[in-house]
């Protein structure tokens, strides 16, 4: 009988299937965690709308389609939000037989009333047991249940290795980036529809895996590069982020196959989207060698919470790489469209351009705008030309390089995120407590000191400029100096998230043609939203009930702070009064922006030719209006 090779030894084999973090300890906390999130979440979009129990107080319940009830102790915030004790959802079964989910023993009213409820804590269930209550399609419910169980899976992983947040505070900004946990506001914040289980393992953030990337080379008939003025050509990009030898190496490597380096462009790719992507839909650019794999570099990369983009932390000093990552996570999926790729480092020079000619945002707030300062795309040469194709498929390959954060800063300065600020540790404690704690001041100094930098630099593009950034969790990173004192703000992310306004404003008149074209617009009214809907909204909604429970500072005291940056800015720059009334921070409502909306109702896991968008689900009080209350 012939003996056949291992495919692989048993120890990898053993490695392959372990899975030490799917435990049901671990499994419990996390779906106890993020049904919490679901609800209040979806409550929030007026997905569902619970309903308070006789008698007042915090307790609401919520019907099932089968009959059976939740209720949940909640409290209401600002913008209208929701927050739900995860231990506090108990679900009282309704009259079909055999529908009651959950275990323990029977809960009781205070007073001694036994109401035959017992905890409830699946949120996968919740979906199935209330796909009518959403107005959710068999479809969509399918992709969804997929979706929200490897969010869990990702989550049981964090909660496996998650660490106190005082030694949280000691990581680097690019290690740190892997202790995360996602969206605060997307339910499903870590689905990547595509991966497996292995995949997962290897190249997610929490999987805190340095890797080196693959290199190939691409025809200049199908690939093109753009640089900012430093970096006008290629050859000045790769002599910063390829050793003499590496590069030698490449050219060797066309020249043995009778190609002349001269027409060739180099660039990383993921390994994943090689084999799963570029291999499959490229191959006869691949069979015609206008497509030429190489070997990777020697310097370690490691994913950053957009899991497409790679810090370099072999050489901090070398470009931050993004790569088009054809996965479907949080609404979209994480290519590079061609057109914006290439138009990056216009973009990035124009930006760039705004803030150096400031004397305010340049030499003030000290302003940080990491650029995205060369890209190599590459033209599928059919795809590229259908209109009506999936966006998808017009993502496919390309690269850009971004400014590295560590350079930028001052001895003794130190970056984190504004998404960090939400972590709260295996042991209850929020980062940004133990951050309060290490820089002395106290949390009414130290909140202060937070929105003065942040806020005035992004109100400072909008109203003199017309010009927003979306400052979410990921995008926003706060700087601080050695005491853990923030001092100025960070910003990334410029080609798919810079927006300016519809009506045209003189600043614009600089604008070339290019950035022109591909920046996104919006009427005065609405730009505001990605101020409100990605900073306040989308983390200063979580941050205000974070302090007020573990810092002591009520929720509308925090609002007052933020109201009270803005007006300072107000006074500061008069001459401005006719931009601060037209883009208005501080009208008495806005639209309220919904993300989970547009995966349940809108967009669904269908293909489509666009990117799309939040959807708008009415509107909810502005927290910043005079009338909400806050002090000024």
């Amino acid at each position: 009988m012939p003996k056949y090779p291992e495919s692989h030894d048993s120890a990898k084999s053993a490695e392959l299937l372990s899975t030490p973090e799917l435990n049901r300890a671990v499994w419990d906390r996390a779906a106890a965690r993020l049904l919490a999130k679901m609800l209040a979440q979806f409550a929030y979009e007026e997905v569902v709308e619970p309903a308070r129990q006789a008698g007042g107080g915090d307790r609401y319940t919520l019907g099932l389609d089968d009959g059976g009830t939740l209720g949940f102790s909640a409290r209401r915030g600002v913008y209208g939000s929701w927050h739900i004790a995860s231990d506090s959802i108990l679900e009282t079964p309704g009259s079909t037989p055999g529908t009651a989910v959950g275990s323990g023993p029977d809960d009781e009213e205070p007073g001694g009333r036994n109401t035959g409820a017992v905890p409830f804590r699946d949120p996968l269930q919740f979906l199935v047991r209330a796909r009518r209550l959403l107005d959710i399609d068999g479809a969509t419910l399918g992709h969804l249940i997929r979706e929200i169980t490897t969010t869990l899976t990702a989550d049981a992983r964090l909660d496996h290795t998650a660490l106190p947040a005082a030694r949280l505070a000691e990581l680097d900004y690019a290690e740190l980036e892997g202790h995360q946990t996602g969206h605060p506001w997307l339910v499903a914040n870590k689905g990547r529809l595509g991966f497996s289980a292995a995949d997962a393992s290897r190249h997610t953030p929490e999987a805190r895996t340095p890797l080196t990337l693959p290199w190939i080379a691409v025809s200049t008939r199908i690939a093109a590069y753009r640089g900012v003025a430093r970096l006008a050509g290629p050859e000045q990009l790769y002599a910063q982020e390829l050793d003499p030898s590496v590069r030698d190496s490449f050219d060797a490597l066309l020249r043995a196959r009778g190609l002349d380096p001269a027409g060739y462009l180099c660039l990383p790719v993921h390994p994943w989207q090689w084999d799963e992507w570029i291999v499959p839909v490229f191959a006869p650019a691949i069979a015609a060698g206008d497509i030429v794999p190489l070997h990777a570099d020697a310097d370690l990369r490691l994913p950053q919470q957009s899991i497409r983009t790679f810090s370099n932390v072999a050489r901090p000093d070398r470009h931050t790489v993004k790569l088009p990552l054809s996965i479907l996570n949080t609404l979209v999926w994480r290519g590079l469209p061609t057109e914006r790729t290439l138009a990056a480092p216009a973009v990035t020079a124009w930006v760039h351009g705004l803030r150096d000619q400031d004397a305010f945002l340049r030499d003030t707030c000290g302003v940080i705008l990491l650029g995205e300062v060369a890209s190599v795309a590459v033209e599928h040469p059919l795809y590229d030309h259908l209109p009506e194709a999936p966006y998808q498929f017009k993502e496919i390959l390309g690269a850009i390089w971004r400014e590295p954060l560590q350079p930028r800063l001052a001895p003794g300065e130190r970056a984190r995120t504004l998404a960090s600020l939400l972590h709260i540790d295996p042991q209850g404690r929020a980062f940004t407590a133990e951050l309060v704690a290490r820089s002395g001041l106290t949390p009414t100094a130290w909140l202060t000191r937070l929105f003065t930098a942040l806020l005035p630099p992004l109100l400072h593009f909008l109203y003199r400029y017309g010009t927003v950034f979306s400052p979410h969790g990921e995008n926003a990173i706060v700087v601080f100096d050695d005491q853990d004192v923030p001092v100025r703000l960070a910003i990334k992310d410029f080609v798919d998230d810079v927006n300016v306004s519809a009506r045209p404003l003189p600043e614009h008149e600089s604008m070339p043609e290019d950035v022109r074209r591909v920046l996104l617009t919006e009427e005065p009214s609405f730009l505001i939203q990605f101020i409100h809907a990605g900073l306040f909204i989308g983390v200063f909604r979580f941050l205000s009930p974070l302090c007020e429970e573990q810092l002591g500072v009520p929720e509308g005291d925090f609002w007052s702070l933020v109201r009270a940056e803005i007006l300072r800015h107000h006074a500061r720059f008069p001459e401005l009064k006719e931009r601060f009334e037209m883009f208005d921070l501080l009208t008495p409502r806005i639209e309220r922006l919904c993300l989970n909306r547009n995966r349940l109702h809108v967009d669904g896991y269908r293909d489509r030719p666009q990117r799309p968008h939040a959807a708008i689900h009415g509107t909810v009080p502005n927290p910043l209006h005079p009338s909400a209350g806050v002090r000024e």
